[in-house]
């Protein structure tokens, strides 16, 4: 039904008696009075006996007998749930229709029995019949009146409508279908509604007393229509050319001719026919284009049928498997059978189309299955580069023990690395209550198939020890948010906390100096740490402190890492996890950009660990040296060099900063500036710290590219041969890129249920942002001018051209 239908009932066709279910009064009773009378002494001391009386009123009198519920004792929240079926049917019913309620208690004496009353309108101001849950406001010590207008109005008057009232109409609404449910979103809402609640009722007292009473729903809206009323009679003619509004009640609905075609044209008996069928020149254009179309756009009825129709002749070409399968008609049993049959004879697919097929867009057990023994084919390397997607692909699955889930178990029993990621990967999603039971189940499922491992003839570790040492990571991680916290707590300035931090590691703590058995690094799970050195490790100067830690390896060097607490880092994961992708695309391609795909792994919700990379931000470069060449010229000196630098060296920093400016763009990676921008001694520049990404941004009006102007001048100006080479490599990356879109679109796509930010915002709306940047309307050529012309449009910003949307974008970097 689209937003401009209204689809209704009329109130004199329904035969139905007036329903409606009394469940439960909210707040508390009022207090009895004292009395020194044995006979009230008794009474005093019952329990409050409550009952319900339910009256009909139909233009002011009464019509038929009150209806009464039963007695309900377990206070302070009485609930009766009780359905009350009046002899009155709806299409008796008047447009000033009313239903009185009175609370009676039996337990007090005839002159406190009346708790009191309250007294609805069934039909709205809009002549629709009320339905859903109604909160009625008591009037103390009297019944409901019946007579119109009522003295005793349920509804809370306007003036004294607040916060509570707005948040239970939306309820009502949400619970009536007519609020679009989102199951994440669904979750959090009501959590805020319930604190609020809390916080209403603290804050107000509770001195009033209200019933909450369920009306009966339908499955269109009941408009008030009089049984009297005659449609066949002829309107009369309007002296004026008014637009009359006619509805039409099949609208919407099916139609029948053309759903016969449809049928005919995908029936069994056409499977013969359609075998041979060969697509005309136009036909085939069509389908090419197709095709082409990326993950996320759907297909229209035409386009399906097409697909349809030649799918016979389409079998020999992979790529149109995943879109064959988008135009089948799962809930007809024949038809899915076939395309079933069909997808086994096709040309095997590749693996970014089988990760497509993992989409919460394909429900079929079958489908999913298939798409899994695609995956089969993938090296231990290239299933690292999705585990992280992989896992979030459970969501979708159809059962706890999926394929799925097996296939990722399977392949970490033969790899540690992936076994440990894997662990880690579904731990964090352990957090998530919608989806907890499904993650631990895999979490079980690992668990149990690692420890029955037997050791192999090479020496290796038995599976418990190797599950033992997994384990152990997650003590060590505890152990330091422990210390995190700890260090946090002390006063004074960042000198304080580095000695406090030592002197954990070396005093309380020292079991952290050499562990009993060496653990695998949660970064890099095929390197051993033995401890942590205390005299090399220490805390970054910033809000949440993280902590610089030295491990001493089992083969006798370090690693640093970064332990970060009260950060989620899954944001950053993702990205890192992506440029770690972008990375071999290009590799693959022979182009090597230097980028610098250090290793992040979240442990929590707001925890996690970093690759700690010797660097200095471009902030304290230019506050020490200047200038970027400057600083260069200080670590790679050649007298015979480009600006007297080595020509490696240049040569790495353009090819680093084109690289990021690329997968930055594509990214929409935001709050960019000089101290998340960091420099390595080699010359290759590296981002960090992703908190916005899908084109979100702090700061206002941010340019297209994340360039800076030092990192221009650094290549000699917007006018030398360096900048030129840096565009050059700028558009081979993004035309390599673009070749590989469908995959990092799936890839995301796959994203779409997790909890990050960004992501879980708006996730159609973030990936279609995503789809923009590759602008696959374009050719190669084309593209190249695109994003030439991007550069120059962002660079030219830099620079004193005092046009306003420049003047905008040359802000941002200040």
């Amino acid at each position: 039904m689209t937003g401009n239908e209204f689809r209704f009932f009329l109130s004199c066709d329904i035969n139905l008696p007036v329903t409606f279910r009394v469940e439960r009064l909210e707040g508390n009773l009022p207090p009895r009075k004292s009395s020194n009378s044995e006979n009230d002494t008794q009474t005093e001391d019952r329990k409050p006996e409550l009952y319900v009386e339910c009256a009909l009123y139909i233009d002011g009198a009464p019509f038929g007998l009150p209806t009464r519920t039963r007695l309900e004792s377990t206070g302070p929240s009485y609930c009766w749930n009780e359905l009350i079926t009046l002899t009155t049917k709806y299409r008796d019913l008047t447009l000033y229709s009313q239903l009185a309620f009175t609370v009676w208690d039996v337990s007090r004496g005839s002159d406190e029995g009346l708790i009191g009353g309250a007294t609805i309108l069934l039909f709205s101001s809009k002549k629709q019949l009320k339905t859903g849950k109604q909160k009625l406001r008591l009037w103390a010590g009297k019944e409901g009146d019946g007579t119109f207008p009522t003295s005793t109005p349920g509804k809370v008057p306007k003036p004294e409508r607040g916060e509570l009232e707005r948040l239970e109409k939306l309820v009502n609404k949400y619970e009536r279908g007519q609020i679009q449910p989102v199951d994440w979103l669904d979750r959090l809402t009501f959590k805020t509604v319930e604190k609020t609640k809390e916080r209403e009722s603290s804050k107000n007292g509770s001195s009033h007393l209200y019933l909450v009473v369920d009306f009966c729903s339908f499955e269109h809206r009941v408009v008030f229509q009089e049984s009297s009323a005659n449609f066949l009679l002829p309107s009369p003619i309007a002296s004026t050319n008014d637009i009359v509004i006619v509805w039409d009640p099949e609208v919407g609905k099916i139609n029948p001719s053309e759903h016969k075609q449809l049928k005919l044209a995908r029936s069994l008996t056409r499977g013969v026919i359609d075998r041979d069928l060969k697509p005309s020149s136009n036909e085939r254009k069509s389908i090419q284009r197709i095709l082409k179309y990326p993950p996320t756009r759907s297909l229209s009825g035409d386009e399906r049928q097409l697909l349809w129709k030649f799918r016979f002749s389409l079998m020999s070409e992979k790529r149109a498997l995943t879109k064959f399968l988008r135009c089948v008609e799962w809930s007809d049993v024949q038809e899915a059978k076939q395309a079933l049959e069909l997808m086994g004879k096709w040309e095997m697919i590749d693996v970014c189309d089988a990760l497509e097929l993992l989409s919460p867009a394909f429900e079929s057990e079958e489908v999913r299955a298939y798409a899994v023994s695609v995956l089969e084919r993938a090296d231990d390397e290239e299933l690292q580069c999705y585990l992280l997607q992989l896992v979030q692909a459970l969501r979708f699955e159809r059962s706890d023990k999926s394929r799925l889930s097996h296939f990722l178990v399977q392949r970490a029993l033969r790899n540690i690395e992936l076994a440990s990621f894997l662990r880690w990967y579904v731990a964090v999603e352990l957090y998530d209550p919608a989806y907890a039971k499904r993650f631990y189940c895999t979490y079980e499922i690992l668990e149990e198939n690692m420890m029955k491992m037997a050791a192999d003839a090479n020496g290796e570790e038995d599976g418990f020890k190797l599950w033992q040492s997994l384990v152990r990571q997650t003590e060590l991680t505890a152990q330091l948010c422990s210390i995190s916290r700890d260090v946090r707590n002390v006063r004074g300035n960042t000198q304080k906390k580095i000695e406090k931090l030592r002197q954990l590691l070396s005093g309380l703590l020292s079991e952290l100096t050499y562990f009993d058995e060496p653990i695998r690094s949660p970064l890099t799970p095929n390197v051993l740490i033995s401890g942590i050195v205390p005299s090399e490790s220490s805390i970054f100067k910033s809000a949440l402190h993280p902590l610089r830690l030295t491990f001493r390896t089992a083969n006798g060097g370090t690693c640093k890492i970064i332990f970060k607490k009260g950060d989620d880092l899954r944001q950053d994961q993702l990205v890192v996890q992506m440029v770690s992708l972008m990375d071999r695309l290009l590799k693959l391609e022979n182009l090597d950009l230097h980028l610098t795909p250090y290793k992040v792994l979240a442990t929590g919700q707001d925890e996690g660990m970093l690759e700690f990379i010797p660097s200095r931000s471009l902030a304290l470069i230019l506050s020490e040296h200047r200038s970027i060449i400057s600083y260069l010229q200080k670590v790679h000196p050649d007298d015979h060099g480009p600006f007297g630098i080595t020509a490696t060296c240049l040569e790495t920093f353009i090819k680093s900063c084109a690289g990021y400016s690329v997968i930055t763009y594509i990214l929409g990676i935001g709050d960019r500036h000089l101290d998340n921008l960091l420099l390595r001694d080699d010359g290759r520049l590296l981002h960090v710290d992703f908190g916005f990404i899908l084109g979100r941004d702090p700061k206002p009006f941010p340019p297209p590219m994340k360039l800076c102007k030092e990192m221009v001048e650094a290549m000699g100006g917007a006018e030398s041969q360096y900048y030129t080479r840096f565009k050059s490599y700028c558009c081979e990356a993004y035309n390599i890129l673009r070749k590989s879109s469908n995959l990092i679109l799936n890839l995301f796509y796959l994203m779409a249920g997790s909890n990050i930010p960004d992501i879980a915002s708006d996730p159609e709306k973030g990936i279609l942002k995503l789809q923009e940047k590759f602008r696959l309307d374009l050719d190669d050529e084309a593209s190249i001018h695109f994003f030439q012309d991007l550069i120059n449009e962002s660079v030219s910003a830099l620079f004193p051209q005092m046009v306003e949307t420049i003047h905008r974008w040359a802000q941002y970097w200040r």
